[in-house]
């Protein structure tokens, strides 16, 4: 059991698995079963398994001739998914390298958006991500060009009733990944709103992608919170900065220190009360791992989308309860109070150290933990403490019904250092 898993708050964030590095587009059934073994039950039906994006570079309009239809190609894909009961959250239309300039597969692009449109019909999905066109475009004209690509593909999305989600993207200038279209978040904001007043409605979002902001050099805190409700998925990928990779969170770093913004994206998410799609890509990991140990790297993957899950919803958390309790009296209680004590003042917090009994820390009053039997039954207990499992095993063995939850909040927007130093 992980730790954090085990309260009983049901978060509304969704954790999706990109199938990248993991399915095969041929042959799905081992992947589609090693995405359900890891515990993922949600997937992206990436477009881009049956388009590759080097593909592209072939003659001939990309080496594809005109797109097949796309029920028969993503049949058995979708198939698996049902017998595994794996839910399709997310629509991926096929793309183009990031270095394409032949604008004449721009055409070809907008056809096989309006196709991966038809998948979303067949899933009942509500997102499609929809690259913005690039190829061969001036800078002048880019919005121009993506708004009468997008208003024509909306009509589309209007039968089906999907959102289409708009995404950053870096460009591949001779060799050098410079920020290309979206990757301004004014710009990404303006766009969208631009593109939902023409429609009356809000048929336009925006999926944000970390690998790319930090290949820009961007501030994940300000661009969640400039994107606000626009913003409806997120793709978590490492790299390390320079490289384009699609690597498991956490994976990339220098000297001991994290080649992403991790903690600045988890601050944003949670200001802004993010509730979207939380989803992994890892394929550059996936196909580098030996095949007897995926199934391994897999289920640490879904360990840390769990903790994002956790982290990102954890002020949520905290508001979803009328009132509330604290377990411990210590470093992790004194960063509550410091963070949290003002907007979700506790009644009280509780300690299994009898010394700490009758005492005042940090402004509250220390209780023997057989005081929590009296609290209301919609009154939260959150521990402050390391020791969860046994803690929350404690409690219930007290018979205490209430909802227990595990407050260890790793991405305070500020932190007490002047830590307690523990007797043992």
């Amino acid at each position: 059991m992980t730790i954090y898993m085990a309260g009983t708050t049901e978060n509304t964030l969704e954790i999706v698995c990109m199938p990248g590095g993991i399915v095969s587009a041929r042959r799905p059934k081992q992947g589609i079963a090693g995405i359900y073994n890891a515990g993922f039950k949600n997937m992206v039906l990436d477009m881009a398994l049956y388009y590759p994006p080097e593909e592209f570079r072939k003659e001939g309009n990309g080496g594809f001739g005109h797109p097949a239809e796309t029920d028969t190609m993503v049949k058995e894909m979708l198939d698996q998914c049902r017998e595994k009961d794996i839910h399709i959250k997310l629509v991926y239309a096929p793309y183009l390298p990031r270095d394409i300039e032949n604008a004449d597969l721009n055409g070809l692009l907008a056809l096989l958006a309006k196709e991966s449109m038809k998948a979303c019909r067949q899933t009942g999905c509500k997102y499609m991500v929809a690259r913005p066109l690039f190829a061969g475009i001036q800078d002048t004209d880019l919005w121009d060009y993506n708004r009468e690509y997008y208003l024509e593909l909306a009509q589309a999305a209007k039968e089906s009733d999907v959102q289409i989600l708009l995404e950053n993207q870096c460009r591949d200038r001779n060799g050098h990944l410079v920020r290309g279209v979206c990757a301004d978040m004014y710009d990404a904001a303006s766009w969208i709103d631009a593109l939902n007043e023409a429609e009356g409605e809000d048929r336009f979002g925006f999926c944000m992608d970390v690998g790319a902001c930090t290949l820009c050099g961007q501030n994940m805190y300000d661009f969640v919170l400039k994107l606000g409700k626009r913003l409806k998925a997120v793709i978590l990928r490492d790299c390390d900065g320079s490289r384009e990779n699609a690597l498991v969170p956490f994976t990339s770093s220098n000297r001991g220190q994290p080649q992403t913004d991790w903690l600045g994206l988890v601050r944003g998410l949670r200001e802004e009360g993010f509730t979207g799609q939380i989803i992994l890509n890892m394929k550059d990991t996936m196909e580098a791992v030996p095949l007897s140990l995926r199934p391994e790297i897999m289920k640490l993957a879904g360990k840390i989308a769990d903790y994002f899950k956790w982290q990102i919803g954890m002020e949520n958390m905290l508001k979803k309860y009328p009132s509330r309790v604290l377990f411990g009296a210590g470093n992790m209680c004194r960063n509550y109070m410091k963070c949290y004590g003002e907007k979700y003042p506790p009644l009280y917090t509780c300690d299994n150290d009898k010394s700490r009994w009758n005492t005042c820390f940090c402004g509250l009053e220390v209780k023997n933990p057989q005081q929590l039997k009296e609290l209301p039954e919609n009154c939260a207990i959150f521990i402050c403490n390391i020791y969860y499992e046994e803690i929350y095993l404690q409690l219930r063995n007290m018979g205490i019904e209430n909802p227990i939850e595990y407050f260890n909040d790793e991405n305070m927007p500020s932190f007490y250092f002047d830590r307690l130093e523990m007797k043992h």
